[in-house]
């Protein structure tokens, strides 16, 4: 499964590098261009192209799908708890954190902890997406395959 040994050593040594610039992408968004969501879909990116390079398997096995039911909730969850935070000082979304030293990493108050729940969202919504595109298309590649096959196509009326 997966492709050839060049493939998955490049694969090896380019992830962790992959994953770091995401992570800094995320934490540091608020400084430049980036955030939550564009880290995210590095970060995403880089399951995907574990899930392309080593199989479907080694993908699910670094996060399985429950699990990134469990985090979409949780960054949900997250999110509306920090927006929420905001009504401690009478305001939806208010930033009651100190805003600190301008282009430090403490610098924008709740804006890097929203960035966060945001990521957490969107890596686990669009790799299970993606890994339900993956197991789908699987499956309509082989409809299509049979839809000549009178016994098939029969076995599908008499299900339905």
């Amino acid at each position: 499964m997966g492709m050839s040994l060049i493939v998955k050593k490049v694969t090896q040594f380019v992830i962790g590098l992959i994953f770091l610039y995401g992570i800094n992408i995320i934490l540091f968004g608020h400084l430049g261009v980036g955030g939550g969501f564009a880290g995210g879909v590095i970060l995403t990116c880089g399951f995907i192209l574990i899930m392309l390079v080593f199989g479907r398997e080694k993908a699910i096995q670094k996060m399985r799908t429950n699990v990134a039911h469990f985090l979409s909730c949780i960054g949900a969850l997250a999110f509306l708890a920090i927006a929420l935070l905001g009504y401690i000082d009478g305001t939806f979304f208010f930033n009651f954190i100190d805003h600190g030293k301008e282009f430090h990493l403490h610098s924008a108050g709740l804006i890097p902890f929203a960035d966060i729940a945001i990521s957490i969202i969107i890596v686990s919504a669009i790799f299970t997406i993606f890994v339900l595109l993956v197991f789908f298309g699987r499956f309509v590649g082989d409809a299509e395959e049979y839809e000549n096959d009178e016994e098939y196509v029969g076995n599908i009326d008499r299900n339905l």
